[in-house]
Formats: C-alpha cells, structure tokens, sequence
C-alpha cells in the first residue's frame, strides 16, 4: 500500500525506515528451530516488498542481512549490531515507562534520558528514535498488560494531551541540536576514547580537514570532576556528558537544565454537567444469550473478548435447620480467580469485591455471605482489564475463575461448588442494550439519580448532557467521585476508568545513577488516574451525550469535565550555563565575545504572565514549586522579572551582574531561579 502511494524516500517519499516483527527475539528463542525458521521467513518477506529504504528487526540479534537488528532500552551504549557493517540504531528509547492500575505513576528525569542518547552518540550510534515521543490514551477497550491504564502518557516529551512537557521537551531539542553542530566529524571519521579520570573519558571525533567534535562524559553518578582536556579545564557534573562541536567549546551539558520548567494544572471549565439520570444493571440471568455448563469456563473463551464482562451464575439449597440461621456464625465462601476482577453477588445484592494486579492476575476473595433458607444465586461477575500484551502462548494465559470456588461453614461441612451446574451471560444487559449510545438510551426507564445514589448502587448506568466548553485547551473527565468502571461519550468509548489507590514508594528521585522504573515514582496515596482525556474533536457544540457505566457505587454528580494548562513556569540558570550562541559553526574554537545566558519563559497559548511568584539573582535554593532565598540575593530581582514579564505570554531575561545592577556577590557563582505564573488572557 505504501509503495503504491509512493510514500518510501526510494519514491521521493517521507519514509526512510521501516521494521518487521517487534522484540521478537525472546519469544523466536523460547520456541526454538521453529521460532527462527519464522522469523527468517518475515524477514525475507519484508525484504522482498523491495521498498528501497533499510529493514530493521529490535530485540532480534540474528537478524540475518540485509535487515538491521536494532536495540530497544532505557540505555544502548552497550549494544553492538550483529555485523560490523551495520549501523548502531536504537529503535526505542524509553522516555518514561507506562502506568498500571493501583500502581504510581513513572518518571524519567530528562537529564537522565539526555544522558543516555548523549552516550550512545558518543560511541557511535547513527540514529535514535524516542518511545514514546508523544503520549497518547488507550481509547476503549484496547489497554492491555492487563491492568494498564487508559493514559499512556509515559511522561513523553509530549504529554498525552499533545501538550509540550518541558523540561523534558526543551532539553532534548537543545541536546539534538548539539549533536546536530558535530554533524560533519561524527559522519566523517572513527572515535578516538582517552581516559580523563577513573569515571572520566573524551570520546573526540577529528578530520584531517579541520573538523573536530568531542563529547566529555563523567560516569560518576555521586560526584562532580574537574577535568583537564585539550589543556583546558572543564567541569562536568555527576552522570552527564558535555557536547563540544569545536573540541573547545562546552555548548551542552546533559544534566544542566537552561529550558523552563512548566507545572500542569487541571481547571474547571465552565460547562455544567445536566441532570443525571440511573439506570440500575438487571443482574438476574435471563433465559436467553445465557450458556450452561457443569464446571467452571476461562472467561476469554466463552466471551470472545466481545465484553469485560461475564457472569458466572449458580444456586446452592440452604435447609432451615442450619445452625448459622438460629445465631451461629455466618459461612464464608472463598473464589480462586486467575484475573483480573470479580464482584460477588448473592441473592442480588453486592457482598464484595477482589482485584489482581499486572505482576499477579490471580487473587483469591475470601468473605462471609448472607445465605437465606431455601434457594440461594449466587453470582460472580467476572470482570477483564485487559488482553496479555508481551509474552508467548496466549493461548495458555487464563482470564476469570477456574476455581476453586468453596463455601465453608455449613453444619454439612465444606461445599465445594467448582463442579455444580453454572450458567453463563456474556457481557452487561446494557451493553446489549446499547445503552452508551445516543440511539440506545431509549429502551430503558432512567430515573434521577439523586434517588439512586443514596444507596450507592453497584452496577449502575448514569447518564448525562453537556455542552463544549469554550478555548482551545485540551480536556478531561475528573472521576474522582467514581468508583471503576467505563465512560462512552456520544457514544464512543473514552475507555476504562478505575480510581484504584497508587501504591509505590514514592521518595526523593535523584537524576544520576541508572534509571529503572521503581527509581522515580509520583502520586502515591492518589487514585492512579484520576483524569481521563475527551478529544474536542469528540464533541458537539451542544448537548452531548455522557454515559458512564459504574461496578461498584459512587457519586456521579461530583465527575466533571476540566482543562488542562499551564499554571506556573520556572526557570533556574546560571550565569555561565553553556550556551549554543557562544559558538558559531564557522568560528572553530576562535573566542568570540561572550553572550550570557538568558532564561526564557513562556506560558501557553492565550495566556499570559500574570505575576512573579518567585524571583532571585544569587544562590537561590530549592526546585520549580519550592524556591527560597539563599545566602546572596539580588534586591532587584523582582522588579526586573516584574518589568519584563507581566502581562506578556513569554519573556527573556538575561542573567548577568550588569542587568541586575550590581553583583550582588562577588567570586561566587550565581544563578537566576523565577516562579511566573500564567493566567487566560480575558478577551473583551
């Protein structure tokens, strides 16, 4: 197909690359002769479709010619092609790593990640591609792991409302546009490594015709070096590497942040949600749709991955001479799932809920029940958080309960019911229904739910309209009122909601030292995702359609639709800060009049400084949010920012003695940290 549009560069097309398989290698080993023989075959086929652009297989290492074996990390200095004649690429950079439901949110400190790239260019590396670049959302039902969260944000240089993050964004354009100035030694000649210090070298790239680049990298991940390259000094901070496209001049260091910090909000918009109105889930099995079976079904195979959703359903016979029913102890049953949630249900009402987690599908519910004499449902509502999505033999995994299921504690001892009769219903009655959509909502009787919501009904429909909010900022829904469950919007699912509790150990995160998922956590003690995002391409100008479909209770008068922007920026430079304007390309190492270097501020679209919430020229202390005053503190500083920046959407300030009056303190190194806020410019 692409071929046919003549999209490859061969065609005078866009694409310069293309890959077969993804991270195969694992899963080809596991399986053995047979395993190779397909991806040999793969290959061969992608070869084949003689497209004029090069191959690429990741996480393959016998990736046979001509198709290039890549490598896919969160670091690939270390990673050697298969064949010498093959270039070094590392498909997937990993800027973050995805979030799970109950777990905390991860974060991978830009100058860690710059850090990275910065050693894998200084080895070599011909070609690095960022995952994920741009966060995105698992609309639907198509988050998978199981258990992954709906935002698959992944703290990606662009967030998944396609909004800039920074300093994650800013950093890496200045980090690429460093190595961009060393382009003509990388590409002409090999690297030469000399030792600077124990955890010290100079990766120096230089041509007989002039050319020379060199990277100083300190591998140290606790301590500063001072070193002498070149006979000149220069210091490098812990795990960083500094970029000298002139082999003199330092114009980047990987973990000396100069772009701003932006801080994130979530505001309300001013759109009112309608009235709501309920519908409660009918829960008793009907006579059709429904399949009987002795024992107990995987969930997958009876549901076809048609719905979340399947109800296993059987009844137990309680005799009225039962001690329990004249003041004995209630009877206890226990359900043995293999993933991934279950609400039990007898006689109707909710008695409890159980959940896995990603590293652990199966889990075990274990409460007492309220059985009455005669004929007692009992009804066990199997509930999927997602498809496998890594690993081999789906086919093996199980989904739903497979028991045992037991009830302890009647006078005839212990009842095992893994093997009675069960009846199964795929998915909701609303669901069949259609209930989420605008042509469905009819067929049911809502009522208001104000009525519903004192008795905080499981397995509730609520529905709402709304109109668009005016702007242009991106949106979400704010669940926190909610419980789990999914949201459609005019009928399109926004996907899987939970407010599961983020447990994690959520402590200082320091940049150096190498970076692995547990290293950087946030958002412990907060509902893992709170937020969930509605494209405004989505939406009507007028009176759309919200339904949210609610497993466990909650109070759907408290969800509401909010904005995200920009609330504050920051920027902490100093006042000899590398700076790419200190050099230009034809200059080669000839000093030039020194430029200091300027901190930049700028609010997004729309908005504008509205004050300085923090401002010092000295030795400020502290991070974006938390600033304070050091030692040395220049008077002026507030009334510089002040003049500068007020009332416009961005803002340049130098950071020199001379534009702060006077040097506050001399023989010391000074730095400028700013706090601005930004506020909606009000059109008239």
């Amino acid at each position: 197909m692409m071929k046919s549009e003549r999209l490859y560069e061969s065609q005078g097309g866009p694409i310069i690359l293309s890959q077969i398989e993804n991270e195969y290698g694992a899963q080809s080993k596991m399986l053995g002769p047979v395993g190779y023989n397909y991806m040999s075959w793969a290959a061969k086929m992608a070869v084949e479709m003689g497209t004029g652009v090069p191959w690429v297989m990741c996480k393959e290492d016998d990736a046979p010619d001509p198709v290039i074996n890549t490598c896919n990390g969160f670091y690939c200095d270390k990673f050697t092609p298969n064949k010498p004649y093959k270039p070094t690429m590392w498909t997937e950079a990993w800027s973050g790593w995805f979030t799970e439901f109950g777990g905390s949110i991860h974060k991978r400190p830009v100058q860690d990640l710059a850090f990275a790239v910065a050693r894998f260019i200084q080895k070599g590396g011909s070609f690095v591609n960022y995952y994920m670049y741009h966060g995105g959302t698992n609309f639907g039902r198509t988050a998978g792991g199981p258990f992954i969260t709906t935002s698959y944000d992944y703290d990606a240089p662009l967030d998944e409302y396609g909004l800039i993050r920074q300093p994650k964004y800013g950093h890496l354009k200045e980090l690429h546009k460093a190595i961009k100035m060393c382009e003509r030694a990388l590409v002409s000649t090999d690297v030469v490594v000399t030792s600077l210090g124990n955890f010290q070298q100079a990766y120096v790239y230089s041509t007989e015709s002039g050319d020379c680049a060199a990277f100083l990298s300190n591998y140290d991940s606790k301590s500063s070096a001072r070193v002498l390259f070149n006979n000149m000094h220069y210091n490098l901070p812990p795990w960083s590497v500094s970029i000298l496209p002139d082999c003199r001049n330092a114009v980047f260091n990987t973990a000396k942040v100069g772009v701003q910090t932006s801080q994130m909000q979530m505001l309300p918009t001013n759109t009112r949600m309608f009235s709501w109105e309920s519908y409660d889930e009918d829960t008793s099995a009907s006579s059709t749709n429904t399949i009987t079976a002795s024992g107990l079904l995987e969930q997958i195979n009876v549901t076809r991955d048609a719905s979340d959703y399947l109800w296993y359903i059987t009844s137990v016979d309680v005799e009225s001479s039962e001690s329990f029913l004249h003041g004995g102890k209630h009877p206890s049953l226990i359900v043995q799932s293999t993933g991934h949630a279950v609400h039990v249900f007898i006689n109707g009402q909710l008695t409890g809920s159980a959940y896995g987690t990603r590293e652990d599908r199966r889990f075990r519910y274990t409460g007492d029940v309220n059985l009455r004499a005669g004929t007692n449902t009992i009804a066990l509502l199997s509930v999927a958080v997602g498809l496998p999505n890594v690993g081999g033999h789906f086919e093996t995994w199980s989904t739903g309960i497979l028991g045992p299921v037991v009830i302890h504690g009647l006078d005839r001892g212990k009842l095992d019911l893994s093997w009675k009769k069960w009846t199964y219903q795929v998915g909701l009655k609303g669901e069949a229904m259609n209930l989420a959509s605008p042509e469905g909502i009819s067929s049911v009787e809502w009522m208001q739910s104000a009525l519903v919501v004192q008795k905080n009904q499981p397995l509730t429909w609520h529905k709402t309209f709304f109109d668009a909010p005016e702007g242009e900022e991106p949106l979400a829904l704010d669940m926190n009122g909610m419980g789990k469950g999914q949201i459609w919007i005019n009928g399109i699912s926004i996907g899987r909601y939970w407010t599961a509790t983020a447990t994690g150990s959520c402590n200082d995160c320091s940049y150096a030292g190498s970076y692995r998922p547990p290293k950087c956590q946030l958002g412990c003690g907060e509902p893992t995702q709170r937020w969930y995002h509605v494209p405004r391409s989505w939406l009507k100008p007028n009176h759309n359609l919200l339904v949210v479909f609610e497993e466990l209770g909650g109070d759907p008068s408290k969800i509401s639709l909010v904005k995200r922007s920009v609330s504050s920026v920051c920027a902490d430079v100093s006042e000899y800060h590398p700076n790419i304007k200190n050099w230009h390309i034809d200059s080669y190492g000839k000093s030039e009049d020194f430029h200091p270097p300027k901190v930049h501020l700028h609010c997004n679209p729309g908005q504008a400084i509205s004050s300085i919430k923090f401002a010092s020229f000295g030795t400020p202390l502290g991070t974006c949010g938390s600033y304070e005053q050091g030692a040395c503190h220049s008077s002026a500083s507030y009334d510089i920012l002040e003049k500068k920046c007020i009332g416009k959407p961005r803002c340049i300030v130098t950071v020199s003695n001379s534009n702060f009056g006077h040097d506050p303190c001399p023989n010391v190194l000074k730095r400028l940290s700013v706090e601005a806020v930004c506020a909606p410019t009000t059109t008239n």
